[in-house]
């Protein structure tokens, strides 16, 4: 995920911006690699819970763990908002779930690492518009042509369909970034996010129910759902958090952009994607545009 960070707008001018540099940091550090791992981990073992519940059905099942998890823990408090802080955090919701819902069809039909290298083009391309600089060009051009490099090669035969999927995926990242910021310049702590994503899980469970129907309630399913949750949620959240304790926002960025690289690992590890040496060199392409353009913008 990919998709689904606390705080993945580098520009937030909420996020602390200067830290002291020392245990702290390297602490830091081993936080945001630790979330990450988690995150795409998270993503693999949702693969290999398709062919059971399929990716809706899963979706469905982790979105609906994630936001019982979120409302519990932070207990959102829902009087009080304008008509606007509700439309903003019903967008940022829309956005969460499209997200989930597009990147797991995309992981349905093409290996994860690709999946991921692909969607990141989303915050890439808004990371590069955000900076209005002509050298973000030159980081977008590197990420496409990594992108092009990674399709000419025989990654698991990538079928259209699912790097479309993806492409939608880094769209509906791309917006969850915006509306993320904007809702938590509207809500307190997690709360925006613990309401977003009650509005994912929303959209999701009829789409799930629809395509799995009583396999959900399988103890099985439901447990590598709530795994799934929790890894993908709850712990990359929580260690985000206090990651941004310890860390400036551009260096927690930076190390964000190393998704690829991990979702590739774990696509190796868990499901036996392997991978070329064309297909590294692709990703570790994606991987330094995506660093670059965020520090481009941190400058």
């Amino acid at each position: 995920m990919s998709p689904n960070h606390v705080a993945s707008d580098p520009t937030s001018s909420a996020l602390p911006r200067r830290h002291p540099v020392g245990r702290g940091s390297l602490t830091g550090v081993g936080l945001v690699l630790a979330g990450v791992v988690s995150v795409q981990f998270a993503s693999a073992f949702a693969a290999s819970l398709f062919p059971r519940a399929g990716a809706l059905g899963t979706v469905a099942l982790r979105a609906a763990f994630a936001a019982v998890l979120l409302l519990v823990v932070t207990r959102p408090r829902l009087r009080g908002y304008s008509r606007a802080d509700w439309v903003v955090v019903t967008g940022f919701g829309l956005a969460l779930g499209g997200m989930n819902l597009l990147f797991y069809q995309a992981i349905d039909r093409i290996p994860l690492g690709a999946a991921v290298t692909v969607e990141v083009l989303g915050p890439l391309l808004l990371s590069v518009a955000v900076s209005r600089r002509a050298a973000g060009l030159l980081w977008a051009a590197l990420a496409l042509a990594g992108v092009c490099l990674l399709g000419r090669g025989d990654f698991g035969a990538l079928s259209t369909t699912g790097v479309a999927f993806a492409v939608g995926a880094g769209a509906m990242w791309a917006a969850y970034i915006v509306l993320n910021a904007r809702a938590g310049a509207r809500f307190p702590r997690l709360d925006g996010l613990a309401i977003a994503m009650t509005v994912a899980a929303l959209v999701s469970l009829p789409l799930g129910i629809g395509a799995a129907g009583g396999t959900l309630l399988e103890p099985r399913v439901l447990g590598l759902g709530l795994a799934i949750a929790v890894l993908g949620s709850g712990v990359p959240y929580t260690l985000e958090l206090l990651a941004l304790r310890r860390l400036p926002a551009a260096t927690f960025a930076v190390l964000m952009s190393l998704a690829p690289a991990f979702a590739a690992l774990a696509g190796y590890l868990v499901l036996g994607q392997g991978l070329t040496a064309q297909q590294c060199v692709a990703i570790a392409l994606v991987v330094a545009a995506s660093a670059g353009a965020v520090r481009q913008g941190e400058s």
